[in-house]
């Protein structure tokens, strides 16, 4: 058993190449094989939102906090709140943020395959995409 202590993980500000604004995570868990979760609480200022990705695996967010949004390629975009928990299938390319006027905090759960969680594409724009 291992307790990762609060103050054991800082905060991080993400690389820019993967998102649009001001983003800080806080890594929760990331534990080495044969386990695969991958979780962390991330913040998003208002405006703020991940380039394009996928998740081998899927992905799970948990809003703990304020109004975002969330939208899969080709899809609508919808608005997100506080309570709201969102399933990401695997492969299903997406974005997710803050409202343009709100901050949202969301819990962000994923697992690796063969050691890799993410595969992030380009940011996204007004160009592509329909909900900002």
């Amino acid at each position: 058993m291992e307790i990762h202590r609060a103050d054991s993980r800082p905060s991080i500000r993400p690389p820019e190449a993967y998102f649009t604004g001001a983003v800080r995570q806080d890594p929760i868990i990331a534990p080495s094989a044969p386990a695969r979760v991958v979780a962390a609480r991330v913040t998003f200022e208002p405006g703020a939102r991940t380039a394009w990705r996928t998740h081998p695996l899927g992905q799970t967010l948990h809003v703990i906090f304020g109004v975002g949004r969330v939208q899969a390629k080709g899809g609508p975009g919808q608005e997100i709140r506080a309570g709201d928990t969102v399933w990401i299938p695997p492969g299903e390319k997406h974005w997710h943020g803050a409202s343009a006027k709100n901050a949202m905090v969301h819990i962000a759960m994923q697992e690796s395959l063969d050691g890799t969680h993410v595969t992030w594409m380009e940011k996204v724009t007004d160009r592509n995409t329909l909900f900002l």
